[in-house]
């Protein structure tokens, strides 16, 4: 089996990716999905994150407000460090129970989709290969402004808090450009799953 990582920054299309590959025969492990589980009310991880941050992060039914609290970390480098440290491993833990699970079934590949490879770490002695989606800067304002009614100058902060793409680039296996059209990134997927399945 083999056990790749899809990454990219903000807004580049890393998730059309994956739907693509999924479509193509792919498990994919979706590292924002797993980070919704964690935090459910009753997890450990939604105890600790409401130790530390108290009754203002949470919404009327318990869950955690992730706006609220991505708008408390995202200016506050320490309060970022700790909300990973506290959610990271866990996060980790469960992607790896997956990838067992699916070496069990036979799978052939499995994707992880997450944001955070090249900067964590954490998953370096789990995947083989490295696919970075790049999108050209004034694309991933579009779509920010698009997907998250942000203002640009909020857009463009988002952009600028990620470490460049060009860093990430440089510990790719693979790198689709996500700047165009839906087919031009479907045939480069197509072309990566050829050589992934081999």
């Amino acid at each position: 089996m083999k056990v790749v990582g899809l990454t990219g920054n903000i807004a580049s299309g890393k998730t059309e990716v994956a739907k693509i590959f999924k479509d193509l025969g792919a498990r994919v492990i979706d590292a924002d999905q797993i980070a919704r589980e964690v935090v459910k009310p009753g997890e450990i991880v939604w105890e600790e994150i409401h130790k530390e941050f108290g009754e203002d992060i949470l919404n009327p039914d318990r869950t955690i407000n992730r706006l609220k609290l991505g708008e408390i970390v995202f200016n506050d480098n320490e309060k970022r460090d700790r909300i990973n440290k506290i959610t990271h491993p866990r996060i980790i833990e469960r992607m790896k129970e997956l990838i067992k699970k699916y070496k069990r079934d036979n799978v052939k590949v499995v994707i992880i989709e997450a944001t955070l490879i090249v900067e964590k770490g954490g998953l370096k002695d789990t995947i083989e290969e490295l696919i970075v989606v790049t999108s050209d800067k004034e694309t991933q304002i579009k779509r920010i402004l698009e997907r998250d009614g942000f203002k640009r100058e909020e857009a463009i902060s988002r952009i600028e808090s990620q470490i460049p793409i060009t860093e990430k680039e440089k510990h790719a296996s693979y790198v689709i450009d996500n700047s165009g059209t839906l087919s031009e990134t479907r045939k480069q997927v197509e072309e990566v799953w050829e050589k992934l399945k081999t």
